[in-house]
């Protein structure tokens, strides 16, 4: 039996360490993983699985009960926010991961399999730049690293080599980001059946926030497909401009004697840009096919918190940590790893000062970032959020 719990469905009640199963497969795992760990270190011997019986049945029916109670009774708090990470573009929708942008951007043969023999061989400007700016994480690379270090060695040199294929580096990323959605092969069904439960509220209640650190058209793809309106923060002009304004605007149906909201409008916050925004001098814009140096995104890097101290993502981010600060609120957290300390410390936070949040994470790796306590590439937070 694997150990690795990954995508078994299963939950945490706050402050508990034990997972409770939501379905059949969820409730063996979690019951053969813990009788194998009371094994004596030295007994190879696996316990094998047995099935279920009809009280352990009834276990799983009536954590599905609880849970579907408790996700029911916080999607209906007034303040609802939807908070999309990287993860949320993986599987079948299609978005690439940072292996793959790593893969596409400096690999020699992006296309090449594991027994291939030029697997895993840089190109030979990717491995000029590497030596020439100290970057020597060989086993794992990871191309947020790579970009931290041509940043903090181009703030000491003046170097157009290394500026050149940063700009490269950066324009790749920005095809990566946009490909995906333009080629038509990404399946969005899971984006439009969100957006069509969460997204549709009652007229008393607030627009549905939605805030995503991701720079692909996934959710205004999304919304188009469903007839529903996004307030993204940009004019209603034929030349789109961003003003923060705009997120205090509406859509309502107006007859001679009354208006009323219109239903499946949500409001898109975009905290680190996104493909379809150019930086110009006189303000942010809408294009098609900005270009790396002029799309106004955050691109990976361990400094990106600085730039979020810019307009516009100082003004988005101001909007995503009022929205924590709000009574009876509900922030429904998917695909976010926790490793950007300027969102995650805000998010922890308010759990100790917000008493009427409520906070629901789901990912596929939960249990294990709750495990790795901080190693192994996981985040502190995880284990924070989980006491």
């Amino acid at each position: 039996m694997s150990n690795n719990p990954d995508g078994f469905v299963s939950f945490l009640k706050p402050g508990s360490s034990e997972w409770q199963p939501l379905n059949n497969e969820a409730f063996i795992f979690w019951r053969d993983r813990n009788v194998n760990a009371e094994l004596p270190p030295d007994n190879d011997d696996l316990i094998f699985s047995v099935p279920l019986t009809d009280s352990d049945k009834d276990l799983v029916k009536d954590n599905r009960n609880y849970f579907n109670d408790i996700l029911l009774r916080s999607l209906q708090l007034p303040n609802l926010s939807f908070f999309a990470g990287s993860g949320t573009s993986l599987g079948e929708v299609g978005g690439p991961s940072m292996w793959d942008l790593w893969v596409q951007a400096m690999w020699n043969n992006p296309l090449a399999k594991e027994d291939d023999i030029d697997y895993g061989c840089l190109k030979g400007t990717a491995f000029d730049i590497c030596d020439k700016v100290n970057y020597s994480e060989k086993k794992h690379p990871n191309i947020e690293h790579f970009l931290s270090q041509c940043d903090a060695y181009l703030a000491f040199h003046n170097d157009e080599a290394v500026s050149g294929f940063l700009n490269e580096v950066k324009s790749i990323i920005l095809e990566q980001c946009q490909n995906f959605i333009i080629s038509g092969k990404s399946n969005l069904s899971s984006y439009m059946m969100l957006l069509q439960k969460m997204a549709r509220r009652r007229v008393r209640d607030p627009r549905l926030k939605v805030f995503t650190t991701n720079y692909d058209m996934t959710f205004e793809t999304s919304a188009s497909a469903l007839g529903m309106m996004v307030i993204d923060g940009f004019s209603y002009t034929g030349k789109r401009k961003f003003d923060g304004k705009y997120f205090n605007y509406d859509v309502i149906k107006r007859d001679e004697n009354e208006h009323e909201f219109i239903e499946g409008v949500f409001q898109l916050y975009k905290l680190h840009g996104s493909v379809s925004w150019s930086r110009s001098n006189d303000g942010i814009y809408e294009s098609n096919e900005p270009s790396a140096s002029s799309a106004c995104l955050i691109y990976p890097a361990k400094g990106k918190y600085q730039q979020a101290f810019i307009q516009p993502h100082l003004e988005l981010l101001s909007r995503f940590l009022d929205s924590l600060r709000v009574k009876n609120s509900c922030l429904v957290i998917s695909g976010f790893g926790f490793n950007d300390d300027h969102l995650s410390e805000p998010i922890y936070s308010a759990i100790k000062s917000n008493p009427s949040l409520r906070l629901i994470i789901a990912d596929f790796k939960c249990a294990t970032h709750i495990e790795n306590d901080g190693n192994n590439g996981s985040s502190k937070y995880w284990k924070l959020f989980q006491s």
